[in-house]
């Protein structure tokens, strides 16, 4: 069996969730004398085991100047859509191939995309109550899961459209931000989003624009 297969089915230390934005910044934040920070480098700090903090983290790189990356988004929309499938069958712990896992960006980088977010992901943090918990709770997240999976279907599509790129990741983020948080109003939010960048895909293909 390969290496990486093996190393991936291992169990991780138990690693305690993210709750909010600003515990997912800190685990995205590069360590000192990091060069480079990996997919790998993220998963152990945010744990296996929580598929909306999991998916958040590529989402919302992809709402910073990180997504000016060639292949970002597509990168990006490849793990939101395995992890999403993996969370819809009832996978309890995380499985991502070797080399999505050794994909990285270079520590500076990393740094100013979480610098650049600080501010926004405070303001998210600050305005997340409990509230419209039917749509984050019971048979609402299997549908919160195929969403994000069909929204990031579409982002290979979106590569040359940086603009709607961040903003269907921000359809993402907020989805699985709601999830995290047990706020149903940024879930809502994050549906709204979803089917406007359907919308905008629709209307390129039949030529509106």
């Amino acid at each position: 069996m390969p290496r990486d297969l093996l190393r991936n089915m291992a169990e991780e230390p138990e690693v305690r969730s993210p709750e909010s934005l600003d515990d997912l910044l800190k685990a995205m934040r590069p360590e000192k004398g990091d060069l480079r920070v990996s997919v790998e480098d993220v998963l152990r700090r945010v744990g296996g085991r929580s598929f909306p903090a999991v998916i958040l983290v590529p989402a919302i790189v992809l709402v910073s100047p990180v997504s000016g990356i060639p292949g970002t988004p597509t990168l990006a929309g490849m793990i939101v859509l395995l992890c999403a499938v993996q969370a819809l069958v009832g996978k309890k712990h995380l499985w991502l191939p070797g080399f999505l896992r050794r994909r990285s960006v270079s520590a500076a980088r990393m740094l100013r995309a979480v610098e650049w977010l600080r501010r926004p992901a405070g303001w998210m943090d600050r305005h997340s109550h409990n509230r419209l918990r039917l749509l984050v709770s019971g048979p609402a997240k299997p549908l919160a899961y195929a969403a994000t999976a069909l929204v990031a279907v579409s982002r290979p599509l979106l590569e040359l459209l940086p603009f709607v790129t961040s903003f269907s990741a921000g359809a993402v983020a907020m989805v699985m931000f709601g999830l995290m948080t047990r706020d149903g109003a940024y879930a809502l939010a994050g549906y709204a989003q979803g089917a406007l960048v359907y919308l905008i895909l629709l209307s390129i293909w039949f030529g509106i624009f």
